[in-house]
């Protein structure tokens, strides 16, 4: 709803932050609606990138935290907006393109929508009523990256290439489902979402580099190669004994 971005705005606003993505707003954007709730943080709504996919939103970034209220089917890091907070900092400082993915505030998040993220932000809220709007989760995790923008040491230090951008990881995933498909790995094929979710988290856990990515397309590449030599080679034997 577009009060909701707006109550968004205004958190980002208070805590120093501007860059906001959109996915699909319900009633289409811009929303006067939005202006109205953001109490005069104007510059967050007239700065908003909106996107039609959560893949389109996040394929420059590097590394991207899911934040929702359980982990829903995937075997992803979980982080308090603490930790989580002090994670995307260190990152932030190293050069990486980070961010941080809220759903709607009724639906939440799609699995195939974390699938995409590298871990799981979830807060410690009282099991006896569950119940938090999305301004007030992005106030949470909002507070938690200004106080490490404020307080906190210097960032640790880095090693190693940074990780892959969420438009590289895309094509690396669906290049190998492509393949997997062809090769009937998905079986039955009504298994095919829930595996490749499966198979998009393990390998978002890695956290490839572009470099890894390049390597690791060019080992798929080679192994369907391979595969079709095989079969040409069965199928001239066979023609061979006809």
């Amino acid at each position: 709803m577009a009060e909701n971005i707006g109550a968004v705005a205004r958190v980002m606003a208070n805590f120093g932050l501007d860059r906001l993505r959109l996915v699909s707003p319900r009633d289409g954007w811009p929303q006067e609606r939005a202006w109205a709730t953001a109490s005069g943080a104007d510059w967050v709504l007239e700065g908003a990138q909106v996107f039609d996919s959560v893949a389109a939103a996040v394929a420059d970034l590097n590394t991207v935290f899911a934040t929702t209220a359980r982990p829903r089917e995937t075997r992803q890091p979980v982080r308090t907006p603490r930790e989580a907070s002090r994670v995307l900092y260190d990152g932030r400082a190293s050069g990486l393109a980070i961010g941080l993915l809220f759903g709607a505030e009724r639906a939440g998040l799609e699995t195939t929508d974390i699938a995409l993220c590298h871990g799981i932000v979830t807060i410690p809220i009282d099991p006896r009523h569950q119940s938090l709007n999305l301004a007030q989760a992005v106030a949470i995790n909002a507070y938690e990256w200004r106080t490490l923008v404020l307080d906190a040491p210097p960032p640790n230090f880095r090693e190693g290439d940074p990780p892959a951008s969420g438009e590289l990881a895309l094509g690396m995933y669906e290049h190998l489902e492509k393949e997997l498909d062809t090769a009937g790995f998905f079986h039955p094929p009504e298994k095919f979402r829930s595996m490749s979710q499966n198979l998009r988290v393990m390998l978002g856990r890695a956290a490839f580099s572009a470099q890894e990515v390049a390597t690791f397309r060019g080992v798929i590449t080679a192994l369907s190669k391979g595969r079709g030599r095989v079969l040409e080679r069965l199928a001239r034997e066979k023609a061979g004994k006809d």
